[in-house]
């Protein structure tokens, strides 16, 4: 078990990518912080699964938005489990309206959560590891929009092209403390936003389009989050890996 004796903090861990990670972490012997805004139940069932692996588990409610709320959960993670190893920032915010129609709100809400939201995590954790004089892991999901300029994703697109950068400078400032800082960008991943955003019948459609012929799972997502988490990828920092199943390649039929 490659993480055990390791605790791990992921927001956003209630349902799809996040949900995901926090298992894989657990799987794989870290205790987990489950932390969420919106799913408080389906939070403490994550957590219930990770207990039934045996690792210790907590459960926090909170907006990563919320500076002061992120300070005090990296308190109450260190106060119940002891310390703090491992991050990953999973949790995202984004209104999709046409560039015309965004009002100046649709914009900050998006940027406050999805890009200085995981800011404030970054650093506190890192403050955090820092301090433990043992170094840590960072690790931000992303998203293959940072890349692509998706029609009615302005805020989306910028946050996450923004997080991406801020991942790579980290990674250069923190390398002295042996924290590591990296990004895993999804494509197209079959979570429960996606069924609430599109119906069935598209997202059927547009999962055919893919060179796999489907979107990607959440355990595959976190898979990749596990490896850069591990010991294996102890030499790896300031890497933006994509799992996207070749979601972003170009295809000339088309």
């Amino acid at each position: 078990m490659q993480f055990l004796g390791r605790v791990a903090l992921v927001t956003g861990a209630s349902r799809g990518i996040g949900k995901a990670c926090a298992l894989e972490l657990a799987r794989g012997g870290a205790d987990v912080v489950v932390m969420d805004r919106d799913h408080l139940q389906d939070a403490r069932s994550v957590a219930s699964e990770a207990h039934a692996v045996g690792r210790r588990s907590l459960v926090v409610e909170g907006n990563i938005a919320d500076r002061k709320r992120v300070e005090e959960i990296v308190a109450e993670t260190v106060a119940q489990l002891g310390k703090l190893d491992i991050l990953v920032a999973n949790a995202a915010s984004g209104v999709h309206k046409p560039v015309l129609e965004l009002s100046e709100q649709d914009f900050r809400s998006t940027v406050d959560v999805t890009l200085l939201g995981t800011f404030h995590c970054a650093q506190l954790a890192a403050r955090q590891m820092v301090r433990q004089e043992r170094g840590g892991i960072i690790i931000a999901i992303s998203s293959v929009h940072a890349a692509m300029p998706y029609r009615g994703c302005v805020p989306y697109n910028a946050a996450k092209a923004g997080l991406n950068s801020m991942v790579l400078t980290m990674a250069n400032e923190l390398s002295e403390f042996r924290v590591r800082v990296n990004a895993v960008e999804p494509g197209w991943t079959d979570t429960p936003s996606q069924h609430t955003r599109y119906s069935e019948e598209r997202l059927r459609r547009g999962a055919a389009r893919l060179p796999f012929g489907r979107l990607a799972t959440p355990e595959e997502i976190a898979k990749g989050v596990a490896y850069l988490a591990s010991d294996d990828a102890a030499y790896i920092t300031g890497s933006i890996l994509r799992i996207d199943g070749g979601f972003v390649l170009p295809r000339l039929e088309l």
